[in-house]
């Protein structure tokens, strides 16, 4: 996949192409569908399908306070874009200047100017420019004057009761794949039900730093990760996980929290036992794949009973993990993304 960091990074006379625009957070299944249209459309036209998208979601610039927290990094979604198949990504940093353009400006500095669109891509809902101004008509105006189709796109929808529990399942309870719906079941750390809106499952990426060492003493050794977290975290708890390291799959128990048996433990402290392995693994790269709750962080009497529920942990994870790799051996999926 080609990537181009800004409209600067665009060579002259790039394209043609066939382009969709938005903030593409978490790459869920809403967005894959759009993609897969996308590259479609670009192979029966002769085009090289590119997604346009933002270092930051728009609200950020004005409302900081009211801006979601991302699914995951720019890092992070510029690898998805190219797991995806796309072409070429063009992420454009989004502050109030650009706001402010026009739509007729967007248009002609981005999808013509920049990556002379032959088709764009997009929803019934898709606003451009300073305050939204522009709308799929517009665009469709705009299009024909410069040399361009539009195609709409439908909405994914999915069944709540599926994702959620919620509901009975029927029609009438469907909803619209979003990154809104992704970050409510993460919230709630429902992050099997993420996994299904996701298409695989949630993760966070940091590196593994040195920790007080209690795991160790406890016969639960513990990677540390540095707080410095790419992705959305999931709440306080214990959860059954992959430990990604090197391109290798580990299993692996993840609890985030303070630990309330211990005093002095940071707030939201994310930590991994890996299961079976001894490796040293300071300073080094880790993504954590989460695939089920199982607790919160409890407070217990003593280190025993702390030490006792770890174990019963333990035989759960075990077991979620031998489901998982069961059922990825039975999809063919790789070991690692």
């Amino acid at each position: 996949m080609e990537f181009f960091d800004g409209l600067g990074a665009v060579p002259p006379g790039f394209g043609p192409t066939a382009v969709t625009v938005g903030k593409f957070d978490g790459l869920h299944l809403g967005h894959r569908d759009v993609l897969r249209q996308l590259r479609e459309l670009a192979r029966q036209r002769g085009l090289r399908d590119a997604v346009v998208t933002f270092d930051r979601n728009p609200l950020s610039a004005f409302a900081p306070e009211r801006s979601p927290e991302p699914l995951v990094s720019n890092l992070q979604k510029r690898e998805l874009l190219e797991s995806a198949g796309v072409d070429v990504t063009l992420m454009l940093h989004f502050d109030r200047e650009f706001a402010a353009e026009t739509p007729e400006r967007f248009v002609e500095t981005v999808l013509v100017g920049a990556l002379h669109a032959r088709l764009v891509l997009c929803g019934a809902d898709f606003r451009f420019g300073a305050h939204g101004g522009g709308d799929v008509e517009l665009l469709r105006r705009l299009g024909a004057e410069n040399g361009f189709d539009v195609v709409m796109v439908d909405d994914v929808r999915l069944s709540s009761g599926g994702v959620d529990g919620s509901g009975d399942g029927g029609p009438e309870s469907s909803r619209r794949a979003s990154a809104t719906w992704v970050r409510e079941l993460l919230a709630q750390g429902w992050v099997r039900e993420a996994a299904q809106l996701l298409g695989r499952s949630p993760s966070i990426r940091s590196t593994v730093v040195h920790g007080e060492q209690r795991g160790r003493e406890l016969g639960y050794p513990t990677a540390n990760l540095d707080p410095a977290i790419e992705g959305y975290l999931p709440p306080d708890g214990v959860y059954a996980s992959w430990a990604i390291i090197d391109g290798r799959r580990y299993g692996a128990a993840t609890s985030i929290g303070n630990n309330p048996t211990f005093d002095g433990v940071p707030q939201h402290q994310v930590e991994t036992h890996l299961f079976d392995v001894k490796l040293d693994l300071y300073d080094t790269p880790i993504v954590i794949e989460f695939l089920e709750y199982l607790r919160p962080m409890n407070k217990f009497e003593s280190v025993e009973a702390l030490v006792a529920q770890m174990n019963r942990d333990e035989a759960r994870i075990r077991d979620i993990l031998a489901a998982e790799a069961a059922r990825l051996a039975g999809s063919a999926e790789p070991a690692a993304e």
